[in-house]
């Protein structure tokens, strides 16, 4: 059987401002309605656990738990949690966690995000590779979603002059 790799890597070029994807980012409110969590006067701070009840149908009963790890500006966001820890009767404190990470750069006309996911390698095995299928493919719908989010944003700030 083929190993699960320890990572993977996203990439969208994103028709929006540096500054407007960091707010989307790192803006908890902005993150959750996305993200599809309910982050309501929430924040996002460096060595702290925010925690929140996905919103996405079909998964309403997860809490979504992330230790925030670095929040550089306009460059770096990252989180550790559980990933894929969908399932109410397993604890998952006790296991390792995955880094997430978001990175941004300058790129015609807007901004390249890349999002990254490691750790892999050290989940239990008998979780490893449902595990790393769900979030790899789960980025990929969920980058969709941050796309969606900052064109409507963008509207809205057409529509109120601004």
């Amino acid at each position: 059987m083929k190993p699960v790799p320890n990572s993977f890597e996203r990439k969208i070029t994103l028709k929006a401002s540096r500054s407007h994807v960091w707010r989307a980012l790192v803006d908890a409110e902005a993150f959750g309605q996305w993200f599809g969590v309910a982050l309501e006067g929430r924040r996002f701070i460096a060595g702290e656990w925010t925690q929140g009840q996905v919103t996405y149908p079909g998964y309403e009963h997860v809490l979504w738990n992330v230790l925030i790890e670095r929040v550089e500006p306009q460059q770096l966001f990252s989180f550790r949690w559980h990933p894929y820890a969908v399932n109410p009767k397993i604890d998952y404190s006790q296991e390792p966690t995955t880094l997430v990470r978001f990175e941004l750069e300058d790129f015609e006309g807007g901004t390249l995000l890349k999002v990254s996911e490691s750790g892999f390698a050290h989940i239990p095995d008998i979780r490893q590779k449902e595990a790393y299928y769900m979030d790899s493919r789960g980025w990929e719908e969920q980058l969709s979603r941050l796309e969606q989010f900052l064109a409507e944003s963008a509207r809205a700030r057409e529509r109120d002059g601004g």
